[in-house]
């Protein structure tokens, strides 16, 4: 499975960047409002940090609006994916868009069937999120079961980028069902590093280490 982060946050890329556990970055126009910085700016520096895709979300909605965005988007660095949304002017454009070999992330999937328009317009990246299917008393972790299950069927290339995790559980679930792509925020990654008995047999190596009196340099 591919860890992309998600988060326009500069500090945090490059620190996961280093771990060598990023596949790639995904960002929205509200992460991006966060920094206070010029949108393009803003990309242009993760991609020069990331090497895998980081996914640019166009403001526009109609169709010519959507590909001029793209445009200049795409212009920004090779890894940039065009981030669209889930409607007939974003399918479109993603069609377009895939035929000049141009990555584009479907964003906003809430149904299998959406998930079936999204591939058969050739996305790169499917984008359902599980944590808001879950606010609405649906759930989130069927969606993608769902949609793992469809694009074996068809042997789709579009790739299930599961959003919206809000914690481990959706990454394992996820995981287990084949999802290729998981996007996270900086502290769910971290988290996952967390179990209790690592951390008190940790301690328990240390406090044993100490009492030889040893060091190795």
């Amino acid at each position: 499975m591919k860890f992309f982060i998600d988060t326009a946050d500069l500090t945090e890329i490059r620190s996961l960047t280093s771990s060598g556990l990023l596949d790639g970055v995904t960002t929205n126009p509200s992460l991006v409002a966060k920094s206070g910085r010029d949108f393009k700016e803003v990309i242009a520096d993760i991609c020069a940090v990331v090497p895998g895709p980081v996914s640019a979300e166009v403001a526009g909605t109609e169709y010519d609006q959507i590909m001029a965005e793209a445009r200049v988007l795409r212009k920004i660095a090779d890894n940039v994916c065009i981030k669209v949304p889930l409607t007939p002017d974003g399918l479109r454009a993603c069609r377009h868009l895939r035929e000049d070999g141009t990555m584009v992330n479907v964003t906003l999937c809430f149904s299998p069937a959406q998930a079936i328009l999204a591939a058969k317009s050739r996305a790169s990246f499917i984008s359902p999120f599980v944590g808001r299917v879950d606010d609405i008393g649906w759930d989130g972790m069927q969606l993608i079961s769902d949609i793992v299950e469809i694009y074996d069927n068809y042997e789709f290339e579009t790739e299930v980028l599961v959003a919206s995790i809000r914690h481990p559980g959706h990454l394992i679930e996820a995981a287990k069902m084949g999802a290729h792509v998981a996007t996270l925020p900086p502290a769910v990654l971290r988290s996952l590093f967390n179990h209790p008995l690592t951390e008190k047999g940790l301690a328990a190596f240390l406090a044993d280490w100490a009492k030889t009196g040893q060091s190795i340099i």
